[in-house]
């Protein structure tokens, strides 16, 4: 594939001083004319090359562009290259692969070994298990108009499962939790909107471009909501499910209730998502209070035991 041949053009010139057309050919069993080609898509790319004639020259990329190799540590590589793998897994992109070109190609050969063995210690990948299938090229179409600021136009699903048609100028791709979201205007709404990528269908990019608007950051975390909208209430939960408590408790809110259960005081934003994550734990937890809370719950479980006896 050309990009395969590309990225390593790149690694080599980036490990080499300088490197003659013919001999590249050679290497990829193509023609000196289809090199010159690739040489000037990666000039058009933005990575300085140039061709040096006569004796001792060749196709060299400008000193100038190069990295020392001493200004990283081996952990300074090894954090890159998983951070770059992480996102390549997910978004392909000639940017992504560039990137993991340069850094593999500053790598001292003496310490190949151990950066690749501290690189792999820790794996991030972002692709989820099962379903989905639409966040990767999703994600590319993002990135895109986010790159090019043109708008973008989607069927969107919301947490109440209401369909609606969106028109939205993109400023942010976010990864919260496990989720993919991006952040943008809506022009429907004429308000900033966190959209989920796995709720959208239809994805379009448009060929209208906007002029980005001075930009609204999102609330990302739950300790930064309004004060009026946050909650803490108390549940009784029974220890084999603990472990999903932890995922939106800290552990200092944990307490022994006996060789059983524990008692939490558990975060809580009053909406739809909240109720479902708490009966997700079954019979396995009860909600102590507030009283409100607790007798909500009560009502959405009656009101499910009825669907199931028409049935």
């Amino acid at each position: 594939m050309k990009i395969d041949r590309l990225v390593s053009i790149i690694m080599l010139l980036l490990e080499k001083n300088r490197i003659g057309a013919e001999e590249l050919a050679k290497m990829f069993e193509v023609s000196p004319r289809t090199i010159y080609r690739d040489i000037e898509s990666i000039s058009m790319a933005g990575i300085p090359v140039r061709s040096v004639p006569g004796v001792g020259g060749g196709i060299e990329i400008l000193p100038s562009y190069k990295v020392d190799k001493k200004v990283f540590s081996s952990d300074d590589l090894s954090a890159l290259l998983m951070g770059l793998s992480s996102l390549s897994g997910m978004i392909r992109s000639d940017e992504l692969a560039g990137a993991m070109a340069k850094v593999k190609s500053i790598i001292p050969a003496e310490k190949a070994k151990e950066i690749e063995l501290k690189a792999s210690q820790i794996i991030i990948d972002l692709k989820p298990w099962y379903g989905q299938g639409n966040i990767t090229p999703y994600l590319e179409t993002v990135k895109t108009a986010l790159q090019e600021s043109r708008l973008v136009a989607f069927t969107y699903f919301d947490g109440h499962g209401n369909k609606s048609e969106r028109t939205v100028e993109p400023y942010r791709l976010v990864l919260k939790g496990m989720n993919w979201y991006f952040y943008g205007f809506c022009l429907g709404r004429t308000d900033w909107r966190l959209f989920r990528l796995s709720r959208m269908t239809n994805l379009e990019l448009k060929d209208e471009r906007f002029s980005p608007r001075e930009y609204k950051p999102p609330v990302l975390d739950f300790e930064k909501m309004p004060s009026e909208i946050q909650a803490e209430i108390t549940l009784r939960v029974h220890k084999s499910i603990i472990d999903r408590i932890l995922d939106f408790c800290p552990q200092d809110k944990i307490v022994p209730d006996d060789d059983e259960y524990f008692i939490v005081r558990f975060p809580f934003v009053e909406s739809d998502w909240s109720y479902d994550m708490l009966l997700s734990l079954g019979e396995k937890f009860e909600c102590l209070e507030p009283r409100s809370v607790r007798e909500k719950l009560r009502e959405k479980i009656f009101k499910m035991a009825e669907r199931m006896r028409e049935g």
